[in-house]
């Protein structure tokens, strides 16, 4: 039988792999999952929020893709393996992702 995990465990503040800055956990109810500086992130999941994967690459922030229901997120890609994953983006809270990073994405 294998442990139970909670949202709460997993949503935790990290120090980003790519810029090295401090990352707070995200307040409203979903996973913080890429830095709000430079918005890289890292291959933790297989799918969404699963954090499954083994790979544990830096994953580069590389558009934007628009979902319904979910608005603007930021597609990352995997250096290592090529893995592509959207994220939403962080709007509010502590530590709300850079806007102008996030508009110098390009659409995909």
């Amino acid at each position: 039988m294998s442990p139970v995990r909670s949202r709460r465990a997993e949503n935790t503040g990290f120090a980003c792999v790519h810029c090295g800055s401090a990352v707070p956990a995200n307040s409203d109810g979903h996973y913080r999952n890429h830095c709000p500086v430079c918005l890289w992130s890292l291959h933790v999941d297989d799918l969404p929020g699963d954090r499954a994967s083994t790979c544990r690459a830096p994953m580069a922030p590389i558009g934007l893709v628009e979902k319904s229901g979910k608005g603007w997120q930021v597609v990352h890609r995997c250096t290592a393996c090529g893995h592509r994953q959207p994220n939403r983006l962080v709007r509010e809270g502590e530590g709300p992702d850079d806007l102008d990073v996030v508009l110098s994405l390009p659409w995909l």
